[in-house]
């Protein structure tokens, strides 16, 4: 299996992705805003950690990167093929779902259908 790899993300890779990475940001803040939480505008697009890795698998390269905004932080995955899965820290008691807590909003598809669903977990006794 070939190892993998870690290297600053070119300019030219991140900004073929900054439409793509834009609208992963703007999905986040909507789904929280319809969980009643402000994230201003957090999280931004390009991350400030950003980087290459070649998929031992596959051998294409995706770019990961990751936020921490304060005491919230997320990271996202553009792989290859413009497909996205990002995953941002809300940590809220759910507005309408007594006893559950919303751990996280996570995102995923593509730039034409992108989706997102809470991550819930019940509140600890």
């Amino acid at each position: 299996m070939p190892p993998v790899t870690r290297e600053a993300a070119p300019a030219a890779r991140v900004a073929a992705h900054t439409e793509l990475g834009l609208a992963v940001c703007t999905k986040i803040r909507q789904a929280a805003t319809r969980l009643g939480v402000d994230l201003g505008d957090a999280p931004a697009w390009p991350p400030p950690r950003l980087e290459c890795r070649i998929d031992p698998y596959s051998g294409e390269a995706s770019l990961i990167g990751h936020w921490q905004d304060g005491s919230r932080y997320g990271s996202v995955t553009l792989f290859a093929d413009q497909r996205v899965l990002a995953e941002y820290q809300l940590l809220v008691p759910h507005p309408q779902l007594a006893g559950q807590f919303v751990e996280a909003i996570q995102v995923w598809g593509t730039l034409e259908q992108l989706k997102s669903d809470p991550v819930l977990l019940p509140l600890p006794e």
